[in-house]
């Protein structure tokens, strides 16, 4: 059953990562759209798993496929790894650099947010 559960949830993930996409277009060459989906479930991950699932009364199962499933699906590292390279690759160093800097950063300092809001409560 939880294979069931992850997979309808990845599913979901995916089809929210790609309507944040169409939304947040521009013709900017900076990978806006995927910086922010990384960056949400960077504090989406510690925030459900420590302040709500702890006190919650969902199945492990579907725990599993909201951070498994659709989150690992509506965040993207191969997207950033795509982006970063594409970046390098049209020679905008300084974009792909901070790209990768407020990823990395960001992902830590959002991780960070999400699990201290817990301890906050």
């Amino acid at each position: 059953m939880a294979y069931l559960f992850v997979g309808i949830a990845g599913a979901l993930g995916a089809l929210t990562r790609y309507s944040v996409g169409l939304i947040l277009y521009s013709h900017s060459i900076f990978p806006f759209a995927t910086l922010i989906v990384n960056l949400v479930g960077c504090y989406l991950l510690p925030f459900l798993s420590s302040a709500v699932f702890h006190k919650s009364r969902l199945s492990p199962n579907v725990q599993t496929a909201i951070t498994t499933g659709f989150l690992g699906s509506f965040t993207t590292f191969s997207a950033f790894s795509v982006e970063t390279v594409k970046l390098l690759q049209q020679g905008e160093i300084i974009f792909a650099v901070l790209y990768v800097l407020i990823s990395v950063v960001g992902g830590i300092v959002m991780g960070n947010l999400g699990w201290k809001h817990e301890v906050t409560r």
